[in-house]
């Protein structure tokens, strides 16, 4: 059934429809994951990681930086830096370009010897070094210390340089030339440094059976009260190298090794060089 309106429209007439029931929304919606994660981490979050993951980590991590969002900002390198091209030009020719020689003057000398190589690991060019500039004599004892090597394993003091009472006879104002150290007998004795052995024998003003190694420009180190020499005169022979074994032999009351270091003849505080 219909009804017919002045203007000509119709509507029909017929019962009236049911009322539509409203959807309940309040029931919790499935979400993507995702986007779950994504709203948590925050939109600094989102962008730092939208920038790791497209590739744009120097470029992001610039502009947060210079937006006042970073306060840090690592920039990993992955390659060296290379020249920007002009325009038309090839990269292969910026890189090839060739670099500025590097010159020195005729009289420059240029030293590369071991012994100017100086570091902690080569104790030997630090004492080459310290001879090659200048006489022992003239070296201080703040340049010579630790320059060179213990003359056993181990060091233990049983005498030291200078004035004492006379183990030998009991007087007092005995001058000891040297230091003696803790050794039984039998014991490797060590080269100090690097040198040439100048004497293998016996050592007639008590010091028995001696060694002496000649370091060069004046510095000498000598080994006393030797059981045995293990080395020859003219030998050669490096820091550490084993020239004798300890003993008692000479003007000595027991086992050790009487070590001196002498500087242009004249013995020094072995302590001042060790």
């Amino acid at each position: 059934m219909t009804t017919q309106y002045s203007r000509g429209r119709r509507r029909a007439v017929g019962p009236a429809s049911a009322p539509r029931v409203a959807e309940d929304f309040s029931a919790e919606r499935p979400r993507d994951p995702q986007r779950e994660a994504r709203r948590r981490r925050g939109p600094f979050r989102q962008m730092t990681d939208f920038a790791a993951a497209s590739g744009l980590g120097q470029k992001a991590g610039i502009a947060l930086a210079a937006t006042g969002l970073a306060l840090t900002v690592t920039v990993p390198v992955t390659g060296p830096v290379m020249a920007t091209p002009a325009p038309g030009q090839a990269a292969s020719a910026v890189s090839a370009a060739p670099q500025p020689e590097v010159t020195a003057e005729a009289a420059a000398q240029i030293d590369f010897s071991r012994s100017s190589v100086v570091t902690q690991g080569d104790p030997d060019g630090k004492l080459k070094q310290l001879l090659s500039a200048q006489s022992a004599g003239s070296i201080t004892r703040a340049a010579s210390a630790g320059s060179l090597g213990s003359p056993l394993a181990q060091l233990a003091t049983a005498s030291p340089f200078g004035f004492r009472v006379s183990p030998i006879t009991g007087g007092s104002g005995d001058f000891h030339r040297g230091q003696d150290f803790v050794a039984q007998c039998g014991t490797s004795v060590l080269a100090a440094a690097s040198g040439t052995v100048t004497f293998v024998g016996w050592h007639q003003y008590g010091g028995g059976n001696r060694v002496v190694v000649d370091h060069g420009n004046g510095l000498e180190t000598t080994y006393n009260h030797l059981s045995s020499a293990s080395v020859k005169v003219g030998q050669t022979v490096s820091r550490g190298d084993v020239v004798a074994l300890s003993g008692t032999t000479g003007a000595s009351t027991g086992c050790h090794l009487h070590f001196e270091v002498q500087v242009n003849g004249e013995v020094v505080d072995p302590t001042g060089w060790l």
